[in-house]
Order: structure tokens, then C-alpha cells, then sequence
């Protein structure tokens, strides 16, 4: 801590022993002792609040990262979705102007396939059942044959 050496000691040693003397010296030395630890103990204190300290910038750091790519990755999804919502609404448009392309060029019923086919089958006399109507369903062999 003050980076005695050993001949530093033994003068400071003999100095107290001339000064304080052989009786009262143990009790300083206990006393010293206890001012010591003391010291010790507040440094320790100090040293592990700044450390506390420091740990904590460094995770207030931390926090300021995460909290840049959060809202990095808020831009980007703001972003994606306002490309998607200018899709979508194009893909709407085209849809909207192909609907009335189509009520233009027609009226905007066409016939089911199936009644298209009737209505050609009807047209040229024959059904795909066999029989002359569509609507009835065509007669079995043991029916014919009865």
C-alpha cells in the first residue's frame, strides 16, 4: 500500500520503540493494527463501489446498444411493411382495374362451365349422359332393356 521495505520497517520499528518505549509499545502496535485494517477495510469499500460503478456503465452501455438495434429493427420492419402495404395496394389496383376491364368488354355473367356444356350439348342434340335431356339423368342398360 505505501511500499515499505524491510530496512524502512525496522527504522520506523526502532524509532517508536526510542519514542513510545518498551511498556506502551504493544498496545500501539495493537492500536496501529486496528487503524490499519480499518483503512484496509474502507479501500476495499471504495475499490468495489467503483467497480459497481464502472460495471454499471458498462451495462448502461450495453443497455444504449440493444436499445440502437431495437430500434434499427423497428426501422426495418417499418420499412418492410410499408413496401408490402405499397404491394398489396398495387396488386389491388390491377385487380380493381381488371374487374372493370371485364364489366367494359361484357356484361359480367358469364355461364358456368357446366352450363356451357349443357347448352352446347343441347344445341347439338346429344348429352354427355346419353339421353336427350340434361337435366335427367340418363337410363341405366337393365332400364333400357326392360
Amino acid at each position: 500500500m505505501f511500499d515499505f521495505g524491510f530496512w524502512e520497517l525496522i527504522i520506523i520499528t526502532l524509532v517508536a520503540l526510542l519514542v513510545v518505549g518498551p511498556e506502551r509499545l504493544p498496545k500501539l502496535a495493537r492500536e496501529i493494527g486496528r487503524w490499519v485494517g480499518k483503512i484496509k477495510r474502507f479501500v476495499s469499500s471504495v475499490r468495489s463501489d467503483i467497480e459497481q460503478e464502472l460495471r454499471t456503465d458498462e451495462l448502461k452501455a450495453m443497455l444504449q446498444d440493444q436499445e440502437k438495434e431495437i430500434n434499427r429493427l423497428k426501422t426495418m420492419m417499418e420499412d418492410t411493411e410499408q413496401d408490402l402495404r405499397r404491394e398489396v395496394d398495387k396488386t389491388q389496383n390491377k385487380v380493381k382495374s381488371m374487374e372493370e376491364e371485364i364489366k367494359e368488354d361484357g356484361d359480367g355473367d358469364f355461364p358456368k362451365p357446366a352450363d356451357q356444356i349443357k347448352a352446347q350439348a343441347k344445341a347439338e342434340g346429344k348429352t354427355s349422359r346419353g339421353g336427350n335431356d340434361p337435366d335427367k339423368p340418363a337410363k341405366s342398360q337393365d332400364e333400357s332393356q326392360a
